[in-house]
């Protein structure tokens, strides 16, 4: 009887797993009327988000490449690759409560043919002009990524719901329920007009 119950529960969880999808939604806050978030997506369409009763919201905030530092836990969404390194697309600095959050290497959908990298930074390099070579080392391997001059560098920092306003930027990883309704547990918002770029 045990191990019925027991594997009608894995199923059921099984199931419930499948019937979640993540969804991310990268755009600009149209309304707040809490729990819902209405966000005009980049792709134009308009989104609603009910966010849960004890949400979180993070606030994404500029940062410098001299704050990549080894020892730091980073994300970086990168696209193809030059002079054997990934290329950076946008470097996330992740709090130090943070680390670990999503660690690995996989695809990403800042764009077509994308993928994410959330790592450690074993090491900093000089590579040309004043771009930057991190080599970056998680649990299952390592990455060299390519830092460009200019790509956007930012972390997270405490914020308030009072900045989910109209106008602000935001980029909400959220679950698409069975019902098609997404829902989300966190909002991360751009401060002072800042467009989150993961």
């Amino acid at each position: 009887m045990k191990r019925i119950l027991a594997a009608l529960l894995l199923a059921a969880f099984s199931f419930a797993a499948l019937a979640q999808t993540p969804v991310r939604v990268r755009g600009t806050i149209e309304a707040f009327d809490n729990p819902v978030l209405t966000v005009k997506s980049r792709t134009g369409e308009t989104v609603r988000i009910k966010l849960n009763d004890n949400f979180t919201v993070a606030g994404v905030a500029p940062a410098t490449l001299a704050d990549v530092t080894a020892g730091k836990f980073i994300g970086t969404a990168t696209l193809g690759q030059k002079d054997g390194a990934l290329v950076a697309l946008e470097v996330l600095i992740f709090p130090e409560a943070m680390r670990g959050a999503n660690e690995g290497h996989y695809p990403w959908d800042l764009k077509p043919e994308s993928l994410m990298t959330n790592a450690t930074v074993a090491d900093v390099a000089s590579g040309s002009a004043k771009d930057r070579v991190l080599m970056l080392k998680y649990k299952e391997g390592e990455k060299k990524v390519l830092v460009p001059e200019g790509v956007p560098i930012v972390t997270f920092l405490p914020a308030e719901r009072s900045e989910l306003k109209p106008g602000a930027h935001v980029f909400v990883g959220t679950q698409r329920q069975p019902d098609g309704t997404l829902t989300a547990g966190r909002v991360n918002v751009g401060l002072n007009g800042l467009v989150p770029p993961m």
